[in-house]
């Protein structure tokens, strides 16, 4: 991935280190919490999400939308850094023989840079990206009118790393 830096992951046997793995990962999400800098105290929030990939540079961007006010516009005006995490494919698992239980996942988390997009043709394009990871494939229908009324914007990823736990 462009820019990425190298972390060391104390389980390295689940780390997901194949970008396309990591695509693969963040196709079966459904939610992405936005990390922003809230000063002392960070701000996050679930966010639907949609994902543009370039495989040959490795890099993603991720789009998001909201309402044209609130804290977390103006928490990306302030300070265009923000953190990411998704996940998916949940399993809970108790063995009682063991007295334990254990969690399957995947998960990506990663850092980057967010900016609005004011461009009413990028917002389009932001926003069928956004669709199409809802219904891949379909080109859902959408309003149009709602392009002015609706804030769009977009983190590009500098960081990110993948982890996964299956099940025995």
């Amino acid at each position: 991935m462009q820019n990425r830096q190298v972390a060391i992951m104390r389980r390295a046997d689940r780390e997901i280190t194949d970008f396309e793995e990591m695509l693969d990962v963040i196709s079966r999400c459904d939610v992405c919490r936005l990390g922003l800098n809230d000063g002392n105290y960070p701000y996050i929030l679930p966010l639907n999400f949609g994902v543009k990939a370039d495989k040959e540079n490795q890099t993603v961007t991720l789009y998001f939308h909201s309402a044209l006010e609130g804290d977390k516009i103006e928490l990306i005006q302030k300070n265009n850094h923000a953190s990411f995490e998704m996940d998916c494919r949940h399993e809970l698992q108790y063995k009682a023989e063991q007295g334990m239980c254990t969690f399957a996942f995947e998960s990506i988390i990663g850092r980057g840079k967010i900016h609005m997009i004011d461009d009413e043709n990028e917002k389009l394009q932001a926003l069928k990206i956004l669709m199409d990871h809802y219904y891949p494939g379909e080109n859902k229908y959408f309003n149009p009118a709602a392009i002015p009324r609706t804030a769009v914007y977009c983190l590009e990823v500098t960081r990110m790393t993948g982890k996964r736990k299956v099940l025995k």
